[in-house]
């Protein structure tokens, strides 16, 4: 097209960002072309999510946001703007992060992606017997109904009238649509021998003059030992159903103790409970299959309906590559554009390779990989385009052979005219991009700056920390450590797991490796992670808010605040901006919100305490010549030199900061909030905390997780320590460096779901390549150039 003939409309052709100094930003400008694939790299910590996240994909949906009403707005999350002086070119931004799929236990692979509605609506539509509408297929809907009087007004006039309603639902009665019935232990809940204000809940949260014994006090007496009761009060305190009460004046919801205890803590997955919690139901409470309904959740009606022989429940419980194919046999003319719609879904989910999951599998179980893909399912068939699709590590739990197919989906999507933003560390991934933007050079305050910008082979003569290490091959080892012993698992059979029979090597680094699916976790977390002596370490998030830090999250600020208070003769809550410390003004925040409702919420340094968070008292007390606030305004490397000798000496801080400094987190501050730490640096962060804790034997999930090529060796060299130590080290791992620098491997597989759960090799690495019997033989043999 010659220049005359040009359309005004063709000149956007790029995203331009000037000034961008969110987070660790050093005010940098960038310019990322449309309708392309832009990987964006650097070390963790780097500056990578901020730029792309906090800023690109936060303001695109600012702005989206406020295309809406201002009343549409107040029910929105208000979302302050980037800082940032030039955004141009943006388009609708779609995020698939890492962040795991809630915790719900009433949410499953179904429930989150749709096909759980499809599937309703089919069963609904020609089931036989048939049984109602869709909402009779639901385990989140129980059956309803009632009579009774009803006031109506009509014309000016009110009249009363009888009605009936009746609501069916698809929710098993028994078990209330969770698939498991609990039995509690009541000696775990109360000590009858004492009365009510003595202390006789032993619940966690329930104290003796708290708000909660109170309100028994409407009920029940609370001065009379428990196994006193009258058996209407000992049913009452027990069991009592929600009713109002008064109570000093005040209207109350009264509720007995166990439906209280099954609705508060319960009805959540155990992985998401504080410690305390989980352990005080793990001692409470035993959780069982249902016996009605065998753990599908369904009620009688909803099982007993069938098309072509299959029920709702076995529809959900099939391997979905398996659904996809019983639904593509069903031959009717009058749901077709339903089974056309259910078959796309289902195929979407085998070509992103996640075909070995079932529908009735609880979201709260995939790991960060397979939640991240599944969000990505809603996508592939869309007819959007010129749309920014934003990607966290869409790699991460990836093997390599998988990584292959993730590539080729980013394609997919780029070519239908969008553009792609993929935060990435894999170099196969890296290596597809049609513009690569590396930040660095460093981590936190030594990061935020551009290193290059341009394309994969111009990154590779840059120089830069990624560009040298992009082409990194790690070699095998020339001799490996000798097991000191063996952990013996036999018939281990969760989830895919075939009757499997192995052992894995103590006293040396072992990783399990396998493609998604294969049974990797069912078989570390279920057989080797319960058992005595072993400290798991898992992908769970850290969930931080402005208020939890590095210093508070690994327990360092205990003996700081002890060390305070000690040298200066005061109590030790002075020193924490939590508690009796805290800045008056803005109650240890050290920002003042203001809330503008529809619009951008306003946070603006404390007057009082210039951000510092505490009072200016507890600002005039020493250690080692610094005050709190300094000492929090540290970074790791420092304070662990601050801490090692001299006035300031503690051993116990000490330690802790070894072991972060141990992890690659030197330069991040020890008051740094933890929301604004990336999920590499959350992951290494909830490393260093797990390796105070005493075992012999340290299981690991995925530790290069946000890790860059060039911290990875640092991984290796800490795992490599841990090992001399005298510990056994277990990794869950698919980088084949990691593979590479191990003593043993066990491969799992030989495909995902029903076709893995099978142990295909189990020796030394060199082995493994030699053989190149398994797909991860292969991989590993071209990894390291066998």
């Amino acid at each position: 097209m010659s220049a005359p003939d040009r359309h005004a409309a063709d000149s956007h052709e790029r995203i331009r960002v000037e000034g961008a100094r969110e987070h660790n930003l050093k005010d940098i400008s960038v310019e990322l072309p449309k309708r392309r694939l832009t990987v964006f790299t650097g070390v963790s910590g780097s500056g990578k999510s901020s730029l792309v996240f906090g800023t690109i994909a936060a303001e695109s949906q600012r702005m989206i946001n406020e295309t809406y009403s201002t009343f549409v707005q107040g029910f929105m999350p208000t979302m302050a703007r980037p800082d940032v002086d030039v955004l141009e070119g943006l388009t609708t931004a779609i995020i698939v992060d890492q962040e795991r799929m809630g915790a719900n236990s009433r949410s499953t692979v179904g429930t989150v992606t749709d096909a759980n509605a499809m599937l309703r609506m089919l069963f609904s539509r020609l089931g036989q017997p048939h049984v109602g509408s869709p909402n009779a297929f639901s385990f989140n809907v129980p059956s309803v109904s009632g009579k009774g009087a009803v006031t109506v007004e009509k014309a000016g006039r009110t009249t009363k009238e009888r009605a009936e309603f009746s609501v069916l639902g698809g929710m098993c009665p028994r078990c209330e649509g969770m698939g498991s019935v609990t039995d509690i232990d009541l000696t775990q809940l109360v000590d009858d021998s004492k009365a009510l204000l003595e202390g006789a809940i032993t619940v966690p949260g329930y104290t003796a003059d708290g708000w909660y014994v109170k309100i028994f006090g409407a009920v029940v007496p609370l001065d009379v030992p428990v196994r006193d009761f009258t058996a209407k009060q000992r049913d009452d305190f027990l069991y009592g159903s929600a009713r109002k009460v008064k109570l000093e004046n005040i209207t109350m919801t009264y509720e007995g103790l166990v439906p209280k205890v099954q609705k508060s803590m319960l009805q959540k997955d155990r992985e998401s409970m504080q410690s305390h919690i989980g352990a005080f139901v793990d001692r409470a409470v035993t959780f069982q299959t249902c016996p009605d309904c065998d753990g599908t959740r369904l009620a009688a009606h909803a099982r007993e309906s069938r098309i072509a022989g299959v029920s709702i429940a076995d529809a959900c419980r099939m391997q979905i590559d398996v659904l996809a194919d019983w639904v593509r046999g069903l031959d009717e003319p009058s749901v077709a554009p339903l089974l056309r719609g259910l078959s796309h879904l289902l195929d979407s989910f085998v070509g992103i390779g996640l075909g070995y999951l079932s529908l009735e599998r609880p979201s709260g179980t995939l790991s960060g990989g397979e939640a991240q893909r599944t969000k990505m399912i809603r996508h592939l068939g869309s007819s959007l385009t010129d749309v920014t699709y934003v990607f966290d590590e869409p790699t991460v739990g990836l093997h390599p052979h998988d990584i292959q197919r993730m590539n080729r989906l980013l394609e997919r999507l780029r070519d239908k005219g969008n553009t792609v933003l993929v935060v990435e560390h894999k170099p196969e991934t890296i290596a597809i991009a049609d513009h690569v933007v590396d930040l660095g050079p460093g981590a936190g305050t030594h990061g935020g700056e551009i290193c290059f910008e341009g394309t994969v082979e111009a990154l590779r003569a840059s120089g830069t920390l990624t560009g040298r290490h992009l082409d990194d091959r790690a070699t095998l080892k020339d001799a490996v450590r000798e097991p000191s012993g063996w952990l013996e698992v036999r018939g281990a059979s969760g989830n895919n797991l075939q009757d499997v029979d192995v052992d894995l090597p103590l006293g040396v680094l072992c990783v399990v490796t396998g493609v998604a699916g294969s049974g990797k976790s069912s078989l570390i977390h279920g057989e080797i992670a319960p058992r005595e002596g072993v400290v798991s370490i898992d992908q769970g998030a850290i969930r931080g808010s402005r208020r939890s830090n590095p210093a508070t999250y690994t327990g360092l600020l205990e003996p700081i605040r002890k060390a305070f208070a000690k040298a200066n003769g005061v109590k030790p809550a002075l020193f924490s901006a939590n508690s009796e410390g805290a800045c008056p003004v803005c109650n240890g925040a050290g920002v003042i919100v203001t809330d503008l409702g529809f619009m951008d919420t306003v946070s603006t340094p404390c007057d009082e305490c210039e951000g510092k968070r505490f009072q200016a008292a507890v600002l005039e007390y020493r250690l080692g010549g610094r005050d709190i606030s300094e000492v929090l305004d540290m970074s790791v490397s420092e304070a662990a030199a601050f801490f090692a000798d001299g006035d300031a000496a503690l051993p116990a801080a000490h330690a802790i900061l070894v072991r972060m400094v141990d992890v690659g987190l030197g330069y991040v501050k020890l008051g740094q909030p933890l929301n604004t730490l990336s999920g590499g640096e959350r992951q290494r962060l909830k490393l260093a905390t797990h390796l105070g804790e005493r075992g012999g034997v340290y299981v690991l999930d995925e530790p290069t997780t946000g890790l860059h090529l060039a911290d990875v060796e640092n991984l290796l060299g800490l795992l490599d320590r841990l090992v001399e130590s005298g510990k056994s080290v277990i990794v869950i791992e698919h980088h084949q460096a990691v593979m590479a620098h191990a003593d043993w491997i066990v491969d799992l597989g030989p495909g995902a779901g029903t076709d893995g759960g099978r142990v295909v090799f189990s020796g030394e690495p060199q082995r493994l390549v030699d053989e190149r019997s398994t797909l991860t033989g292969e991989h590993l043999a071209a990894y390291v150039g066998a």
